[in-house]
């Protein structure tokens, strides 16, 4: 039985860890190309050994997805590797510092704007050129259950993922016509290497965000990658603009 992806070509940023390994790895399986984004060298190229030993294909491209060069080096890759580009997940993105808004500092700021909000728009500009070139795609991009919710102490992720959201929505009703989809992901708590490294380093902390989903556990990166592969699937072609929460019921209270 074919993949749900069987003979797409499909571009994942992130792609060296976390979510983004997950989904690479998952999407593989469905029967994708995969192209592993990451500016972790090491991860990425370890992805793209687990795919090729599996007896997927795959290839990896280093990539700061802050950077339109980068960005249009990364697309051009895939393109020039496979001929075509399907399906892209734009995932990269990064924690950011903790702090209220006055004790902010521009510099992180800036860096968690150009990460996670500059980064998917460039992302998605030179897709949408390519995808627009072939007749059609469909993109997904990593918001965040803070993309529909506040978050305390956390400024500038949480305006990036509300930013991605409307970003998401916005190019959804722009490229409709041209059949291209575009959603996002919204993944609560989940158990990858930035939240384990952050948070969860604290076991009174662990304790106060598991209990935020009414699930009462951490989602896995597996279970945001399933998401991520039906939102890019056929399954899903009258899907356009929408911001799935996969979160354990957090946005539900």
């Amino acid at each position: 039985m074919a993949g749900r992806l069987e003979g797409k070509v499909s571009l994942i940023t992130g792609g060296g860890s976390g979510i983004g390994k997950a989904s690479a790895l998952a999407f593989a399986r469905e029967g994708s190309k995969v192209v592993v984004a990451d500016i972790n060298v090491d991860g990425g190229e370890e992805t793209v050994r687990i795919i090729q030993d599996t007896g997927g294909e795959a290839t990896f491209v280093r990539a700061d997805v802050s950077k339109a060069s980068d960005v249009m080096a990364m697309v051009s890759h895939a393109v020039h590797t496979y001929n075509r580009l399907d399906c892209a997940f734009n995932n990269a993105g990064v924690a950011g510092s903790r702090g209220r808004i006055h004790e902010y500092s521009e510099d992180d700021w800036s860096r968690v704007l150009d990460i996670n909000l500059t980064g998917v728009w460039l992302c998605m500009k030179h897709e949408i050129i390519q995808m627009l070139n072939q007749g059609g795609g469909a993109i997904v991009n990593t918001a965040s259950v803070m993309g529909l919710v506040g978050g305390s102490r956390s400024p500038a992720y949480a305006a990036t993922k509300h930013g991605v959201v409307g970003l998401t929505k916005t190019a959804a009703v722009d490229y409709a016509r041209e059949r291209i989809r575009v959603n996002a992901v919204c993944p609560g708590y989940i158990r990858t290497p930035m939240i384990e490294q952050g948070i969860l380093s604290d076991p009174v902390a662990e304790e106060r965000v598991v209990s935020r989903h009414p699930m009462n556990r951490l989602g896995t990166p597996e279970e945001i990658a399933e998401t991520v592969v039906w939102l890019c699937s056929d399954a899903a072609s009258f899907v356009t603009g929408h911001a799935m929460a996969v979160d354990g019921g957090y946005v539900a209270w």
